[in-house]
């Protein structure tokens, strides 16, 4: 499904969680550290190689993508926003089939917000999901399930004790 074909506006899938962390390290292990928290099993890899590090480069524009224990590399998508420690927006260019496409574009916003108790609230939002078309009911439905976005922030706080 390319990015050209739309559907009635569809909710994001809204996902937050708090840590006990400052924002920049939040930040930090968001980033730097995804390949520490990411599922093994979350690998959209073409060569059907296991994950041996997720890259988000440090910068606007840069590549958000998977290396495999091979060495092969497969994109997920881009840097649109770089602001540490506050806030990322990523371009996720993931089809329905789990693959990349370069002509797909759904954005995943994560803010992370000091707490007063010293911890940070990180608020995720995968959104612009009506750009998957028919197949945007099954997508959002996998996003938003316990082996999607919700499961995948647990590991990151886990990565953070």
């Amino acid at each position: 499904m390319n990015g050209s074909t739309t559907t009635a506006y569809v909710e994001p899938v809204r996902k937050t969680i708090r840590v006990q962390a400052t924002p920049a390290r939040a930040f930090e292990v968001f980033t730097a550290g995804m390949s520490r928290w990411w599922m093994p099993t979350h690998s959209i890899s073409p060569t059907k190689t296991p994950i041996a590090a997720v890259v988000i480069e440090p910068r606007v524009g840069g590549r958000w993508y998977e290396r495999g224990t091979d060495g092969s590399e497969c994109d997920w998508g881009r840097v649109l926003v770089w602001e540490p420690p506050t806030r990322l927006v990523l371009a996720w260019q993931i089809d329905a089939q789990w693959n990349f496409d370069p002509a797909l574009l759904t954005e995943v916003e994560v803010r992370f917000d000091a707490q007063a108790s010293g911890a940070t609230e990180v608020n995720l939002e995968h959104r612009q999901l009506e750009r998957y078309g028919d197949a945007v009911a099954g997508v959002r439905a996998a996003l938003a399930s316990p082996g999607g976005w919700s499961g995948l922030l647990e590991q990151y706080a886990r990565a953070l004790e």
